[in-house]
């Protein structure tokens, strides 16, 4: 039997990072806030576990993505499927990632691909093409993280 998954990704600022990798992927960001609710209104989390992000409250240091035609619950907002969680952590980035995304694009759309991540505020680091091993950019997310766009 297949286990259950989620990639885990550090960042400085998860619910930014989220907004832009669910936009780059085009995934839902997770809105625990009526759990969030819940638990201020039970007395167990104070407000300083908390965060509004996009009008919406959050839980402090986390944010999570996930993909949209996966199922989730309806109370915490987390995907039981496809999904990509963001935590805050206090030291930055250090060296190269041994772990990064690779973005797929239509076929022969990777200059629109780029384009459209741009926008959103990737940087293009390095550009490949092996022939007919593939053509690809390296690229970073708002925070430093590689990842891969063909």
């Amino acid at each position: 039997m297949a286990l259950g998954w989620k990639l885990v990704i550090d960042s400085t600022y998860a619910p930014a990072l989220a907004d832009f990798w669910a936009a780059a992927l085009e995934y839902e960001v997770e809105d625990p806030s009526a759990l969030v609710e819940q638990l201020l209104a039970a007395g167990h989390i104070g407000e300083e576990a908390v965060l509004e992000h996009g009008g919406r409250k959050t839980f402090r240091g986390y944010a999570a993505i996930r993909h949209p035609e996966d199922p989730f619950d309806a109370t915490s907002g987390v995907g039981r499927g496809r999904r990509v969680l963001f935590q805050d952590v206090p030291e930055g980035k250090a060296g190269k990632n041994r772990l990064h995304i690779d973005v797929h694009g239509e076929p022969g759309g990777l200059a629109a691909l780029v384009a459209r991540l741009e926008a959103l505020g990737a940087t293009r680091v390095q550009e490949f093409d092996k022939g007919p091993a593939g053509h690809w950019w390296t690229l970073r997310d708002p925070e430093g993280n590689e990842f891969c766009a063909s």
